[in-house]
């Protein structure tokens, strides 16, 4: 069934779904066979599901990494895990309650989960801060990624974050040189680092936890230098735009696959991981499992320089082996 939460395009979709309970209500209020009639309509559900979401534009995509009854970083760690321990603090400032993380065991082995969390309700979201991590959120990321680094544990990165808070605090706080240090320290990480984008994945917040051997994203999300609705306002003065800022974007996972951003695009249930969480949780396992025994026993050092390599290679630099010449006045 649609969900309470309706999108303007899946508008056709929720009055097929309704017509065709109203038509088994009927038929077992009154005891009247209706199974052809309700086998037609169900089929033409499936088939107008399929091309409207088989067919989203990028907007879309990302009205449907912010939905919300979409499954959350701690949803899936619950779901796909055992024995997990949420751990706490950053050991200088205080717990930030936008990035949790802790050790749990997925296929019976040890992992390090680190991943922002956004909350459901009104006052959730405020003691999540709606998912956008200040400084010590991301030095407890990483506080978490050395202690893993140390026993030989896997890390396991959760990305779903509008952003870093972006309050002048975070600032003082130093939130640019902490996701900096993240970047580095996990650059040369001696453990296996595996990153799935989830939800929405903007730009230094989410990347500041998604420095991977192996990073994805889920069919119906985006991973972009800035949201849609931010670069329109910088570039159009205005947030009308929205849409044509996240065509140029090129921010959803078919776009980020093709310009080799991230390795593979772990599928969704149709309509949405909200539609289906357990298959959600499912495909994510399965990917996960399926990384943890391809790294198992890999060297560190072929690691860390294979991670260097692929981060390296996305993008064109020169070095300049001599400093350019001054200008006189």
């Amino acid at each position: 069934m649609m969900s309470n939460h309706i999108f303007d395009f899946e508008r056709p979709i929720a009055e097929l779904e309704k017509k065709l309970d109203e038509m088994r209500k009927t038929a077992a209020d009154n005891g009247v066979e209706m199974e052809a009639e309700a086998t037609l309509l169900e089929r033409k559900v499936h088939d107008l599901k399929n091309n409207v979401y088989s067919n989203l534009s990028r907007w879309q995509r990302v009205q449907v990494s912010r939905h919300p009854e979409r499954p959350y970083a701690l949803d899936y760690i619950q779901h796909i895990s055992e024995e997990f321990i949420e751990l706490y603090g950053d050991r200088t400032y205080r717990d930030d309650k936008a990035m949790i993380g802790g050790l749990a065991r997925v296929n019976g082995q040890t992992v390090m989960f680190v991943g922002q969390q956004k909350g459901r309700s009104t006052k959730d979201r405020q003691f999540r801060n709606f998912g956008m991590p200040n400084p010590e959120g991301y030095r407890k990321a990483l506080r978490l990624m050395k202690m893993a680094e140390k026993f030989g544990i896997p890390v396991i990165s959760l990305i779903d974050t509008p952003g870093a808070f972006p309050g002048i605090e975070a600032e003082e706080r130093g939130q640019g040189e902490a996701i900096a240090r993240n970047l580095m320290d996990m650059s040369v990480l001696r453990v296996p680092i595996i990153c799935i984008i989830i939800g929405e994945g903007a730009s230094g917040g989410a990347l500041g936890i998604g420095i991977g051997d192996r990073v994805y994203m889920m069919e119906n999300t985006w991973y972009s230098v800035i949201s849609p609705e931010s670069c329109s306002s910088i570039l159009w003065r205005s947030w009308e735009n929205k849409e044509e800022a996240a065509e140029q974007l090129r921010l959803t996972a078919e776009d980020n696959l093709r310009l080799k951003i991230i390795d593979g695009i772990i599928k969704e249930p149709l309509g949405g991981a909200h539609r289906d969480p357990q298959a959600a949780y499912q495909a994510v396992r399965e990917q996960i499992v399926a990384d943890l025994t391809r790294f198992a026993g890999a060297d560190p050092d072929e690691l860390i320089q294979a991670r260097i390599t692929k981060f390296t290679s996305m993008g064109a630099y020169i070095e300049k082996s001599e400093k350019e010449p001054v200008a006189s006045s």
